[in-house]
């Protein structure tokens, strides 16, 4: 029997909540599994992926796309760029202008042919309900907000709840992460009021990293760093929940 991929969107209700480092986290956790991951990003003008990664991929959506739309398409695996024998990743277009060329249709495409590869398929999107976002929501088994703990944030997010209701969608999680070390303005209790929906997970402050950048620079995935599995239990504790969580299958509460 082949089992199908869980496909899980990793977005937010506005730029900077950092979406990406959590869609990082999230591979890395699958890889301490042994879970085969693919991440593809989808936020189409940033290509912020493989920039955190620091690696150079020789392909990207983009050229996936017109090989594709040229019958030039051989295998999926000639568009996929390893960063360790788990975690494979599809770029976004690495010239952010021929992001426009990406459609909801393609999408549907690469996923029909990479789902039977992979456990999971993380889909890293921008905050933009567009079309392809919304195709990728439609083929997720799980929907992730990264929310922060600002009035902007959890007003964006009380919008987004009501917009996810409209759209019949149950198969949402809402994961709290703080940034930085200063002081929270709401309490988990007053933003599930106040969003009218509750914080799934919450990612501990003692995660905050001042030196987060150095990470960065260096290419490397937070879960996997043995300094900080060692001294950030706590956090590494909730992301192996959260990645077993999105395993389960929908329910619908």
């Amino acid at each position: 029997m082949i089992n199908k991929a869980k496909i899980i969107s990793i977005t937010s209700v506005k730029g900077g909540t950092g979406k990406t480092i959590n869609t990082l986290n999230l591979a890395g956790t699958y890889y301490k599994m042994n879970k085969k991951v693919l991440i593809i990003d989808l936020d189409l003008y940033s290509a912020d992926i493989v920039a955190m990664l620091d690696i150079d991929p020789k392909t990207d959506l983009y050229t996936l796309y017109e090989d594709m739309s040229n019958n030039s398409f051989d295998s999926i695996e000639d568009y996929t760029t390893h960063f360790n024998e788990y975690i494979d990743i599809i770029s976004a277009p690495k010239d952010p202008r021929y992001a426009s060329k990406i459609n909801a249709k393609f999408l549907n495409l690469i996923l029909y042919k990479v789902k039977n590869k992979y456990a999971v398929i993380l889909l890293d999107m921008s905050y933009i309900l567009n079309e392809i976002n919304l195709v990728a929501m439609d083929n997720s088994d799980y929907i992730v907000y990264i929310l922060n703990n600002s009035p902007m944030d959890i007003k964006n997010m009380k919008t987004m709840i009501s917009i996810l209701n409209d759209m019949d969608k149950k198969n949402y999680k809402i994961v709290l992460y703080s940034k930085d070390n200063e002081k929270d303005t709401f309490t988990k209790f007053d933003i599930n009021t106040i969003v009218s929906s509750k914080i799934s997970y919450s990612i501990p402050k003692t995660f905050y990293l001042k030196n987060i950048d150095k990470y960065i620079l260096e290419g490397k995935i937070l879960t996997l760093d043995n300094d900080i599995i060692k001294h950030k239990t706590d956090a590494i504790k909730i992301y192996d929940k959260l990645a077993i969580d999105l395993l389960q299958e929908e329910t619908n509460e």
